[in-house]
């Protein structure tokens, strides 16, 4: 499981982008937002630098990522 922490995100919608990205990426992926921390718990199969890129692709940076 990785943990972001993603600026930019500011609403539902932004929450549901950055979920869309990350299960396009992995189908199977489970994806929890929390706006308030602006924090991405992914869990997934693929590797840290392509969930990185997919949230970037999306349009939100990602500050910090374990």
């Amino acid at each position: 499981m990785y943990e972001l922490k993603v600026d930019g995100m500011t609403c539902g919608g932004c929450a549901a982008s950055v979920k869309r990205a990350l299960q396009l990426l992995d189908s199977n992926a489970h994806v929890d937002v929390d706006l308030p921390s602006k924090t991405v718990k992914v869990e997934t199969t693929a590797q840290l630098d392509a969930v990185k890129n997919a949230v970037e692709d999306a349009g939100y940076e990602v500050l910090s990522a374990a």
